[in-house]
């Protein structure tokens, strides 16, 4: 009996990774592409697995957070590492690549392979007679968005990623941070750094200086529907105390290592201001800081910020952004297989899923398009040890708060803690990286063996 082909909706790197994965496993894919016949702003190509931004995927050694991830997807075949190591040009330590070459080359790989077809046309409600593979990435079109919202039946987009920074919680000074909630409400979830006055008046001087990123064409428009949504730096900008009427008050805090602030002996150690910041993940180790959605340049950022009592030393593993996005609410709605809680034979990838990133694309588009032919074949989908950088990206996207969601970059913050603290950072990474490839490596050697 001839099988129904799967169908990949999208030919960025996540839906060329998909349809190479699928087709691998001897099963037929049709990966959809709209261009030419439609086009997006950001693309200028009618290629697949077009780089729109850098033709960087990130740092190349397998001791920083990207080329960890790179070195797992050589493990498991991935096609788009395969290509990038085979097109690639010299850029430091980043793994960098000839843009042009790199997405012709897939596209005529993936074009001549007998169980691929590619179908140039848009697709604007989601098939409900075949298994499908959503990567249509941030700039998904307004038919296929819409049939999707009404689908989840959620308010889950957003149109203008406006992104606080999120820190390693180990690189925050417990000296000077401190555990509380506003007028003792609830459990103590927030780290909260305190500012007097002449630090309050440093931070904002150099946030009105710092530099901006520049917001490309198409998102002009969008950014100003934002006036909810304001930069930190706009914020600051509109007067000496707007940031302490908002994301910055001071009111409702109190350090038991100070005593309480409410009582008159102890009013001259209130802070002036205070900077929050929220539990990111369930074992505390990522922390959001609260109401910092930026659009200053990540150097920028990493040096104003770390004005801030408690982050001198900060170590980011996401800078703020504002830029044109489109994502879904991965923890409400999918499981860690990247299959859909409401219809388990519907999988997405790719920024649409809350990745950041052209190689947590990729990674995605192999989970993704590896789960869906297993569907076919009658085998049970797979996540991987959480332990790897692909597990604790995917396991953190569909774990995290639905309510505080927001795209996470791969990073070495998502991985389980070592059982015993080393303090180098250098060091440290490199020892998670050690404990991520063997298990990898004990993980694939096992599922190769039960699909044998």
């Amino acid at each position: 009996m001839e099988q129904q082909p799967i169908q990949v909706i999208g030919g960025g790197l996540a839906g060329t990774e998909a349809a190479w994965q699928i087709a691998q496993a001897g099963v037929p894919v049709v990966l959809h592409e709209m261009r030419p016949s439609r086009t997006a702003p950001a693309h200028h190509t009618e290629e697949l697995a077009e780089l729109v931004c850098s033709n960087s995927f990130g740092a190349a050694s397998s001791d920083r957070a990207a080329g960890l991830l790179h070195t797992e997807l050589r493990s498991l075949g991935s096609i788009i590492i395969r290509k990038a190591d085979q097109h690639a040009v010299p850029a430091g330590g980043a793994l960098a690549v000839d843009r042009g070459v790199f997405s012709h080359e897939l596209t005529e790989t993936l074009a001549s392979h007998p169980l691929i077809e590619l179908r140039r046309q848009e697709v604007e409600q989601i098939p409900t007679d075949s298994i499908v593979v959503l990567t249509t990435g941030p700039l998904t079109t307004p038919a296929l968005s819409e049939d999707l919202q009404r689908f989840t039946g959620l308010e889950y987009f957003s149109f203008f990623d406006a992104a606080s920074p999120i820190v390693v919680g180990e690189s925050i000074n417990r000296d000077i941070a401190f555990m509380a909630s506003r007028y003792d409400k609830g459990e103590a979830a927030y780290l909260n750094c305190p500012m007097n006055q002449e630090q309050y008046l440093q931070f904002r001087q150099e946030l009105c200086a710092a530099e901006k990123a520049e917001l490309k064409d198409f998102e002009q428009e969008t950014a100003k529907f934002f006036e909810g949504c304001l930069p930190i730096e706009e914020m600051a900008r509109r007067g000496e105390d707007t940031m302490r009427y908002g994301p910055l008050k001071p009111v409702g805090l109190f350090d038991a290592r100070q005593g309480d602030f409410r009582e008159p002996e102890n009013k001259h150690k209130r802070p002036y201001a205070v900077t929050q910041l929220r539990q990111e993940d369930k074992a505390g180790q990522l922390w959001n800081m609260v109401g910092f959605q930026t659009n200053l340049r990540w150097s920028e950022q990493k040096r104003v910020f770390r004005l801030i009592p408690g982050l001198e030393e900060a170590e980011f593993v996401r800078m703020g952004v504002m830029h044109r996005n489109t994502f879904l609410n991965a923890p409400q709605l999918l499981h860690p297989t990247l299959q859909f809680k409401q219809r388990p034979m519907l999988l997405a990838a790719g920024q649409l899923v809350g990745t950041e990133g052209y190689t947590a694309a990729t990674a995605g588009g192999w989970l993704a398009g590896t789960n869906a032919a297993r569907l076919v074949l009658g085998l049970p989908p797979i996540t991987l040890p959480v332990t790897t950088m692909i597990g604790s990206l995917f396991e953190f996207i569909s774990s995290a708060s639905p309510k505080h969601f927001q795209p996470m970059p791969p990073n070495f913050g998502i991985l389980p803690e070592l059982p015993t603290r080393i303090k180098n950072k250098r060091e440290r990474y490199g020892v998670y990286r050690d404990r991520a490839l063997a298990d990898l490596d004990n993980w694939y050697s096992r599922l190769l063996v039960s699909a044998a």
